[in-house]
């Protein structure tokens, strides 16, 4: 549910803002979208209701998801045409870095239970809240950043802000005419665009009546420009090139995050397997006047009987006491996960500073028994023998797609973007079939690594071309749509892929194989972007 909310936000996000950014300027809904992902992410991290928390996760991907397509129109309105599509490639592999140092943050700080406080019983602050504050830094070094950067000039030329565009230009120029040793040579204009005219009427209204009445058109008025744009997109002329992109997006969304929480899931689910098959059964057994201070896990204990027994300082991990006796027995200290009494008689026994509540004994008779100061407040369980693996995959899987990263940046110029897509798809296709043969864990792992890699040079190409199918002024609208779109297959994406863990793999590897397939092979029926100059 974490995930997918921050899924919804951002492609609410994605759409809502990128088409804002035609409106309002790159820079400035950029630094919008920015501040509402930073304030709601450190805001999440405090919070202490898991409603609260999830509200801040859905508008903190609102955020998100606005600040990806304005990125990417921003920066390639500075870009020449023979260098575009390899600097764009270069811009994707900070998502890459992203994720590879929220895995390394994760791997490092949550681990680490004690990194912590507590205020009370009822205010906790532990080592997963540290790791999401410390997420949210990059994100406000972006926003500091950013007010030092420029606006965009082709926006600024499409809104007739003539003079402040040459400014930045000049600059532009002047910058790499002094990395090229020729600081001599003069910035000049041989082409200037018409200035687009503003509708008078609304001119008038949003400078007469009330404060709110003039914010009320400026906002209508907006949300309506925003409107038009998104139909502009579906028009004669772009709808095919929508459609197809549409097609691409989703099917290249559905199956990557579909796959990217079902490959750590099917390790969770191997690994547990594992678990299983070592459990400890104890059928019968008669203890008395013992004393358990030690940790007892991955037991089932069956018709035990247990008297004048103290459990003191001790934990259950994964233990189960089924159609057993405890009479007279005395629990002290008790922490517990994934530990259930079925069925089981306890007369005269008390319960002292645990967490075995009620909801732990499952068709169970007490009798006089007693529960006296029961632990309260956030009880993490154990960190798990094999936590490392599932750092260890998200690591991995954030690292494999260095290689196409950097193929994909090299080639991009060269051989085109529908070829990347194209290719990048079927190879990715053929890495989902091959999955029918990952039955262990480090095999999953290695496809996993595998369709990463092959998988981010498609990625990246739709990135560019969605850049450059679009006049300036419909760009980020379109690359918002597109990208909400891509956000609602990754919804669908992790709910179908995740139902699928444990039951069956062929239905996961054939829809994802199959979307692949067919949105590789429309992709090839795209136009050729990569000589086109930006509209």
């Amino acid at each position: 549910l974490l995930g997918l909310i921050v899924y919804l936000g951002m492609m609410v996000g994605a759409v809502l803002l990128g088409g804002l950014a035609d409106k309002l300027g790159r820079k400035k809904c950029l630094i919008i979208s920015l501040a509402i992902n930073a304030a709601f992410a450190l805001l999440s991290s405090f919070v202490q209701g898991y409603g609260f928390f999830l509200f801040c996760r859905l508008i903190s991907g609102l955020g998100i998801g606005g600040s990806l397509p304005i990125v990417f129109a921003y920066f390639s309105e500075f870009l020449s045409r023979e260098k575009r599509g390899e600097h764009l490639s270069w811009l994707c592999m900070f998502w890459m870095i992203g994720g590879i140092f929220a895995s390394a943050m994760a791997w490092s700080i949550i681990p680490h239970y004690g990194w912590g406080f507590s205020m009370g019983t009822k205010y906790h602050f532990h080592s997963w809240r540290v790791f999401v504050l410390v997420c949210a830094l990059p994100c406000i070094a972006s926003l500091v950043a950013l007010k030092f950067m420029p606006e965009s000039p082709r926006f600024l030329l499409e809104i007739g802000k003539h003079d402040e565009a040459w400014m930045i230009l000049k600059q532009v120029h002047d910058t790499n005419m002094r990395a090229k040793g020729e600081p001599e040579k003069v910035f000049t204009v041989s082409y200037i665009k018409t200035p687009k005219q503003v509708d008078e009427f609304i001119e008038i209204q949003s400078s007469t009546g009330t404060w709110y009445q003039r914010w009320l058109v400026r906002i209508t008025t907006t949300l309506k420009q925003v409107w038009d744009n998104v139909l502009y997109c579906l028009t004669a002329q772009y709808r095919m090139n929508t459609l197809m992109l549409a097609v691409v997006w989703f099917t290249m969304a559905l199956s990557y995050y579909g796959l990217i929480v079902w490959f750590p899931d099917m390790i969770r689910y191997l690994q547990d397997e594992a678990y299983e098959s070592r459990v400890k059964i104890f059928d019968e057994e008669e203890v008395s006047h013992f004393t358990f201070n030690f940790t007892l896990e991955n037991q089932i204990h069956r018709n035990g009987e247990y008297r004048n027994d103290k459990f003191i300082g001790m934990k259950f991990k994964e233990v189960r006491f089924e159609d057993s006796l405890f009479e007279d027995c005395y629990f002290e200290d008790v922490t517990s996960s994934e530990t259930f009494f079925e069925n089981c008689t306890i007369i005269s026994t008390v319960f002292y500073n645990t967490d075995l509540y009620e909801h732990k004994f499952i068709n169970c008779r007490l009798i006089n028994s007693t529960f006296m100061k029961e632990k309260e407040g956030c009880h993490l369980d154990f960190e798990e023998d094999n936590d490392f693996l599932i750092y260890l995959v998200s690591f991995l899987g954030s690292l494999s797609v260095l290689p196409g990263n950097i193929i994909s940046a090299l080639l991009m110029d060269k051989i085109g973007r529908i070829k990347m897509i194209g290719g990048s798809m079927l190879i990715s296709a053929v890495c989902c079939f091959f999955l029918f043969f990952g039955n262990s864990e480090s095999a999953m792992i290695g496809w996993q690594c595998l369709f990463c890699g092959a998988s981010i040079a498609a990625w990246n190409a739709l990135d560019v071309i969605t850049v450059e199918l679009y006049p300036t002024d419909k760009r980020a609208t379109a690359f918002g749509i597109l990208n909400g779109l891509c956000k609602f297959g990754a919804i669908l994406g992790n709910s179908i892929f995740a139902s699928f863990v444990g039951i069956t793999k062929v239905v996961p590897i054939l829809l994802a194989s199959s979307a692949l397939v067919g949105g590789g092979l429309l992709a090839l029926r795209l136009p050729e972007t990569r000589e086109q100059v930006l509209m």
